[in-house]
């Protein structure tokens, strides 16, 4: 018998997944967050899943809760930055299998990509393991790792493990087989609070920079350049040609506070 597929996503990470995965097996449904209102005019706005299903025809569920009174026809549960943890009420229906860009049991929890580029991890990579109560604990079924580079920063690493996690999620559906996960080397990825946007210009170079990378293009770091207050959105280590430096480092691309993001240099001409 066809084990019935369907994926539950909302944020950008899961919408890609969803995408790659419908390009190789059928999708029954997909399950997401419901629409909120979002920008300056308060307007409903879709889940970056839903579009993606929308666009490709797959039916769309939108509970307010996953709670008891929520009966989903599938098998197989695909579970990719959905945005809520799982009841064990919904645990028991189905086989739910989570898309973790990280190299479990390094990083369980909410921000895993950003926090392995804070450390200045020198790899990241994906991990297919089975949902269970405890957080990212579960039995895993496939890993792969890739290296972080210089140039990497979160919206990169979040392209490279979303299409990473398609090709090992078709590589073990419809029967994957789990082995425990360890508990030696596990660590925390704690959401990203306004404290974790701060860069601090006494600190070494490479801390900021790290920091820098880890919060671009989706978040932002704050800091404090020539009396302002900016967001620093790119930046490399300083050089004799730098034009804008701080703490050590060259700032790219920057955006003050109530405006867009520009370029340092059309940021320094309107300071003149």
């Amino acid at each position: 018998m066809t084990e019935r597929l369907a994926v539950a996503a909302t944020a950008p990470f899961g919408a890609h997944v969803l995408e790659g995965l419908a390009a190789r097996r059928e999708i029954a449904f997909l399950v997401t967050r419901p629409d909120r209102p979002a920008g300056r005019g308060r307007k409903l706005r879709p889940p970056a899943a839903k579009v993606v299903a929308d666009h490709l025809g797959i039916p769309v569920l939108q509970p307010e809760k996953l709670d008891a009174s929520v009966r989903l026809d599938a098998d197989i549960v695909v579970l990719a930055a959905y945005g809520v943890l799982i009841p064990e009420v919904q645990l028991e229906q189905a086989l739910w299998l989570n898309v973790h860009p990280s190299l479990l049991p390094r990083w369980r929890g909410a921000a895993p990509v950003e926090r392995a580029l804070m450390a200045g991890d020198a790899e990241t990579g994906v991990t297919i393991h089975e949902t269970v109560k405890a957080l990212d604990a579960g039995p895993i079924a496939a890993q792969a790792a890739f290296p972080l580079t210089p140039e990497d920063d979160a919206g990169t690493v979040y392209e490279k493990t979303a299409s990473l996690a398609v090709t090992l999620l078709n590589e073990i559906l419809p029967e994957p087989a789990f082995e425990p996960q360890p508990e030696e080397g596990a660590c925390y990825a704690a959401k990203i609070e306004p404290e974790d946007r701060e860069l601090d210009w006494s600190r070494p170079p490479e801390e900021n920079l790290n920091r820098i990378r880890a919060l671009s293009p989706h978040i932002g770091a704050r800091a404090e350049v020539g009396g302002r207050r900016l967001i620093v959105w790119r930046a490399r280590p300083a050089g004799a040609d730098s034009v804008l430096v701080a703490g050590g480092l060259e700032l790219l691309e920057l955006q003050p506070e109530g405006k867009k993001r520009m370029a340092a240099a059309d940021y320094l001409r309107g300071l003149h």
